[in-house]
């Protein structure tokens, strides 16, 4: 299974979570450059995923309202 895939399988709940942790690692320091720019990478996956379920909230919201307005 690629990274890919099991992200898409996330909810948003599930990205937003592990999105925090990342964070929270990163802002505690002490790992080296390597892991740094490891869990930066996958911060920006995390994000890119939050971000995906969002942009369907919001068309599925103005999908709702065109709709109560015709």
């Amino acid at each position: 299974m690629t990274g890919t895939t099991k992200d898409e399988q996330l909810s948003y709940e599930q990205a937003r979570a592990e999105l925090a942790s990342v964070v929270e690692r990163l802002e505690a320091g002490g790992t080296s450059l390597e892991e740094s720019l490891a869990l930066w990478e996958r911060g920006e996956q995390l994000a890119a995923v939050c971000q995906r379920w969002l942009d369907g909230a919001r068309a599925r919201i103005d999908a709702a309202r065109q709709r109560t307005e015709e």
